[in-house]
């Protein structure tokens, strides 16, 4: 992963979509691969549903949150990649019920700015960019869980030839193996939450 710390976005304040023109310009789209019949009544059920899980993971996001006063969040995604349809309600309801201000940056409209967070050399999405009151970025989440994203990496390193004859339809296995940990109930839920608290307490130290 890049290195994105040294990047101040205080010009960008104000630029990004609110959470709610987001949900109404999305397109509605059927992704076999990733198990989602309807990408946006996806979208918004998994927006209205989330909660805050209980348990030790769940209060050490909320006491962070409760602390990040001086914090806001830009979000850069688009509304055609699945992981943005999976994660992406969750970053909100966690970032909205905190208070905490948050943005989200369409990626084609916003190139250059997701172009100083890419992920492998590639604009992997969504990255939930955290700035400080100064515009100073303090840190990222994204795209994926990691232990979803170790599904993708393992692909990468064991097929590193994109030109090799069957290289799509192993990829296509893998979007679908992907797709079924997101289905398989809320464990990569839970997960995102447990990488943010982790995350905002190094924003503490």
């Amino acid at each position: 992963m890049e290195n994105s710390m040294g990047i101040n976005l205080k010009h960008m304040i104000g630029q990004g979509w609110t959470s709610t023109r987001f949900m109404e310009e999305m397109q509605a789209r059927r992704m076999q691969l990733s198990g989602i019949p309807d990408t946006k009544a996806r979208f918004a059920e998994i927006y209205e549903s989330f909660a805050l899980p209980a348990g030790e993971a769940g209060a050490s996001l909320a006491s962070s949150l409760r602390r990040a006063t001086d914090l806001r969040v830009f979000i850069l995604c688009t509304d055609w990649c699945p992981d943005v349809i999976w994660n992406v309600p969750v970053l909100l309801r966690v970032l909205e019920d905190a208070g905490i201000p948050v943005e989200l940056l369409p990626m084609e409209a916003h190139a250059e700015t997701m172009d100083l967070f890419l992920t492998d050399g590639g604009r992997a999405q969504p990255i939930a960019v955290f700035i400080g009151r100064d515009g100073q970025v303090r840190g990222r989440w994204g795209a994926r869980p990691a232990y979803i994203q170790a599904v993708m990496d393992r692909f990468k390193r064991d097929n590193p030839d994109k030109t090799q004859p069957d290289y799509g339809t192993l990829l296509d296995g893998v979007y679908r193996e992907i797709g079924e940990l997101y289905n398989a109930g809320q464990a990569y839920q839970e997960a995102i939450v447990k990488e943010l608290a982790v995350l905002l307490r190094k924003f503490e130290a």
